[in-house]
């Protein structure tokens, strides 16, 4: 039976809190006056309560409605007030916004214990209870505006008096709430992955909770506020809700328990069919056309459109999701996903990721609980209908081809195809795939999302450079994993009993490969430890995989190495670059790429005290960002020596002048793959049927050399031409 409780009508409007949480000496306004600390107002005299009573107006007590010297009770009519009603000016004028016009005014509503700020419209409300309402906000035809006492605004914390089952709590990583993270205002992507991730490290967890508990004020009384220029209008309920200014908010069905970031830098929008509860919304969101979250964070930047389904997860800074559902997951900066048919659950996602239709990203119909993860590194690419299995791993830029996965899966190979031969029940890795074959994608898109970053306020740094230390540390990696498979499958073609080492296995592998020996067409190069199942999975290509990976490894690390190499260089500093190499184990924290020493340097100092807030670890993550540029350098020059197994002393100016002539050719390839890749699109017959004649394709796609991204690329491949040419010319009486 539903509980109705009765209470005398002069009450309404009163005792917003509970008096057992209400401390001595103070009134229940100390809050509010705390939030709203604005100028005097005074009260209404004679004249205006006869107006506003002509204008049929009610109040319980005329004398708790204040309003501002600039006040014109003309302009309240119809509205029925109960409580302490804050009124600022009224003036005679009208507010517009995308064509809506409304006389500045309140009409129509109903308004408990609120504070209105100057030349607001608020029409057709019907009930409005303690709020704070900014200056020339625009409310109209809402349902129901309301704060609870203890309104904790989507932040995962507990007010005076309630009990822990209250407690809110982002179960995000896995569905059965071993990773789960408290929610809360300002939350980055580094801060959910920090404490989903190291769930073994009890004081971790610990003062985590304590950073969240500390960051929030727990006394019972905050009133929810709307920001300044804020636009509100056909919303049914709007409930424990604080927007900031320059929000627009239209047709929302319910939005409960949370907090929308807004200004006027990076405005928000709510629009038709919105549900929203138990959440954390940030700056510059778009949430569109019936989307479903419940227990989210949405990081600056990101949308959720189209009937989107965001439950206990994560969605990272620069990222959309439309149409589909993502349930229990974290989601790096720059994600991608569109379709109505991909469903991505219980998944470490880190980043520059895109999810084709069709796609099943992890279930928990296909593990014995529903207690499976999936992590997938940047660039992390599923195609169509593909469906994959928990537990599963997966290198950054894997590509993975149509096709139902039917075990658990751990590719070790960076920038690879993945494909299902169902036909030949086995699995096929191409390593090097995005090189050889879409280029043109694989650098617009890095290009992309850096032009995409629409952040006011950068707290972490984000790489999007596909050539990153983690990428590299797992090509370097995947070159060892590539020769030690070659060498074993040799060897065991070539003996009926394999008796040879792994040592072996490796030196033979790396012997072939390097000198790219025809016999390894002739054999099928398996890939053992790829997936959970006795069938036999393989490489193909992969002697092309090799070469291609130790050419970008060698771009890499020249490519940031010339940052601090210039012509009028002293050529005798080139070997304390290399006496700085540092070829150590990255982590990718959030999209924020950090050495790994860095992170446990980090959790150290929590563990000590050095660090007690999330504002002192955000300003850690700013101190990573300012020594990235350094870091990343001494990894190049560390890659370069591992690529060529050499010490720092090897290196020197003739080896180097070599390396920056080889630097060129590849980047002359990488400019050709990038041309060639998208020039497929023009060539296909199958693509240019449709086009009756060239002129006109031309017209549809645009000419190919007119392509913006093709002719940036070659900008700056000429400005790497003449840097390296300069460098070389001005070296080489050093040479000689």
């Amino acid at each position: 039976m539903n509980q109705i409780t009765k209470h005398p009508l002069q009450a309404l409007g009163y005792h917003f809190i509970d008096p057992a949480y209400l401390p001595e000496g103070v009134d229940e306004y100390y809050i509010r006056n705390q939030q709203n600390p604005r100028r005097r107002y005074r009260q209404l005299t004679a004249y205006e309560i006869e107006t506003l009573v002509r204008n049929n107006n009610t109040s319980d007590n005329w004398n708790h409605i204040l309003v501002d010297d600039a006040f014109d009770p003309g302009l309240v009519k119809n509205c029925h007030f109960y409580g302490l009603v804050r009124i600022g000016k009224l003036e005679p004028y009208y507010l517009e916004f995308h064509n809506l016009r409304l006389a500045v005014g309140l009409y129509n509503s109903t308004i408990c214990s609120s504070d209105i700020g100057d030349n607001v419209v608020i029409n057709q409300v019907n009930y409005l209870s303690h709020y704070i309402i900014g200056n020339e906000v625009i409310i109209t035809n809402v349902d129901e505006m309301a704060t609870t006492d203890y309104a904790r605004f989507g932040n995962g914390i507990l007010k005076q008096g309630e009990p822990e089952s209250h407690r809110i709590w982002l179960e995000i990583c896995n569905e059965n709430g071993g990773r789960k993270v408290l929610p809360f205002e300002g939350m980055l992507p580094g801060d959910a992955y920090l404490w989903s991730r190291y769930r073994e490290d009890e004081v971790l967890m610990q003062k985590f909770v304590a950073f969240t508990s500390q960051a929030f004020d727990h006394r019972r009384g905050y009133y929810g506020e709307v920001g300044d220029r804020t636009v509100i209008k056909s919303c049914k309920i709007i409930k424990d809700t604080r927007i900031g200014s320059d929000a627009y908010i239209k047709g929302a069905n319910k939005i409960k328990n949370i907090t929308i970031n807004s200004s006027a830098e990076a405005p928000s929008q709510i629009g038709e069919g919105c549900e929203l509860v138990n959440g954390i919304i940030g700056y510059g969101c778009r949430v569109f056309y019936g989307v479903k979250a419940v227990r989210f964070i949405m990081a600056s930047h990101s949308s959720l459109k189209y009937g989107a389904r965001l439950i206990n997860s994560y969605l990272g800074n620069n990222a959309t999701v439309s149409c589909c559902e993502v349930l229990n997951s974290l989601i790096f900066p720059a994600h991608e996903q569109h379709h109505n048919n991909s469903f991505l659950c219980a998944a470490l996602v880190m980043g520059q990721s895109n999810m084709a239709a069709g796609a099943t990203i992890g279930s928990n119909h296909n593990s014995r609980g529903a207690d499976g993860e999936i992590i997938a590194g940047r660039g992390f690419w599923p195609g169509l209908c593909v469906s994959l299995k928990h537990n599963s791993r997966f290198a950054t830029f894997t590509l993975i081809a149509k096709g139902n996965y039917p075990a658990e899966i751990d590719l070790r190979v960076p920038f690879s195809l993945l494909v299902h031969e169902e036909s030949e029940n086995r699995l096929k890795v191409m390593p090097g795939y995005w090189f050889r074959y879409n280029m043109y994608a694989l650098a617009r898109n890095a290009w992309k999302y850096q032009e995409r970053d629409q952040r006011t306020e950068k707290m972490q740094h984000l790489e999007y450079d596909f050539l990153a230390p983690d990428s590299v540390n797992e090509m370097l990696e995947a070159l060892k994993l590539m020769a030690y498979s070659a060498g074993k499958s040799f060897y065991q073609h070539q003996h009926t009993a394999a008796n040879s080492s792994d040592e072996n296995y490796l030196e033979l592998g790396k012997q072939l490969l390097e000198q790219k020996d025809p016999a390894l067409q002739q054999i099928e190069v398996l890939y053992e430890g790829l997936e959970h199942s006795s069938r036999k999975n393989i490489f193909i290509k992969i002697t092309e995989g090799y070469h291609v990976f130790k050419d970008m490894i060698h771009y890499y690390g020249i490519k940031n190495l010339l940052a601090d190499i210039n012509a009028d260089m002293d050529p005798s500093r080139l070997h304390r670059l290399f006496q700085e190499a540092r070829m150590e184990a990255w982590e990718n924290v959030g999209g924020q790429l950090v050495p790994v020493r860095y992170r446990e340097q980090l959790i150290q100092d929590i563990h000590a005290g050095k660090l007690s807030s999330w504002d002192a670890l955000h300003q850690r993550y700013q101190h990573w960002a300012k020594q990235y540029d350094e870091e990343k350098r001494c990894h190049a020059a560390a890659a370069l020596l591992a690529l060529y197994d050499l010490t720092p002393e090897q290196v020197d100016i003739r080896l180097f002048t070599h390396w920056l002539k080889k630097f060129l050719q590849i980047q002359q390839w990488i400019d050709r793959q990038i041309y060639l890749s998208r020039k497929k699109d023009y060539d296909n017959p199958f693509r240019r049927m449709v086009y009756d004649n060239e002129k006109q394709m031309e017209k549809v796609l645009g000419r190919i050399e007119d392509n913006p991204f093709i002719r940036l690329n070659q900008q700056i491949s000429q400005q790497y031409q003449q840097q390296v040419q300069q460098i070389i010319q001005a070296w080489q009486a050093h040479v000689a």
